[in-house]
C-alpha cells in the first residue's frame, strides 16, 4: 500500500515539474524583438527598395541595456547589409536624414509600440514601418517559441498610409 502511494506521489511530482519547465521569454528579449522587427521589415518590401539605412526606434525598449540594443542593430546590419541606427523620427530629422523636399526618409524607420507576453510562450506585438507620410503601415503580430527558437507566427497589416 505504501508503494502505491509513493508511486502516485512520484508521478504527480513529475507531472507538476514538467509543467514548469520551459523558456522564460523575458530572458530572450533581444531575439524576440529582432523577430518582431524583422516580421515588420518583411512586410511591403516596396517600402524598403533603395533604402540607405534602417532606423530602429528603441526609445521604449526599457528592459534593454546597450549590449542588447547593439545585438539587435548588428542582426539587422548583417541581414540587410545597410547602415542600421537607433533613432526616433525626431532624431532622424535632427541628423538630416529626413528629406523635407520629398517628405520622406532615405531609409525606413521601424518601431515596436507595444509588446504583450501571453501564456504558452506566445507574444503579441504592435509595430510600424515608416518611409514617408504616404508610405507607412502598422502591423500586429504574434511570436511563439518553437523548436528552440522564437519565430513569427503571424504578422498582418492593421493600417496603411
Amino acid at each position: 500500500m505504501k508503494f502505491k502511494y509513493l508511486s502516485i506521489l512520484f508521478i504527480l511530482s513529475l507531472l507538476l515539474s514538467a509543467c514548469t519547465i520551459g523558456v522564460e521569454p523575458k530572458e530572450h528579449l533581444e531575439e524576440i524583438y529582432s523577430v518582431a522587427l524583422d516580421s515588420i521589415m518583411e512586410q511591403d518590401e516596396a517600402l524598403s527598395s533603395d533604402m540607405e539605412y534602417i532606423a530602429i526606434d528603441m526609445s521604449n525598449f526599457e528592459k534593454f541595456d546597450d549590449s542588447g540594443k547593439e545585438e539587435i542593430l548588428r542582426y539587422f546590419k548583417e541581414k540587410y547589409n545597410v547602415d542600421v541606427i537607433d533613432a526616433t523620427f525626431a532624431q532622424l530629422e535632427e541628423k538630416g536624414l529626413y528629406n523635407p523636399d520629398t517628405m520622406s526618409l532615405d531609409g525606413v524607420l521601424l518601431s515596436i509600440e507595444s509588446i504583450d507576453f501571453k501564456f504558452n510562450n506566445n507574444i503579441f506585438f504592435e509595430g510600424s514601418k515608416y518611409r514617408s507620410g504616404s508610405g507607412a503601415f502598422g502591423v500586429e503580430g504574434t511570436i511563439h517559441y518553437q523548436d528552440d527558437k522564437w519565430k513569427a507566427k503571424e504578422a498582418k497589416m492593421t493600417w496603411v498610409s
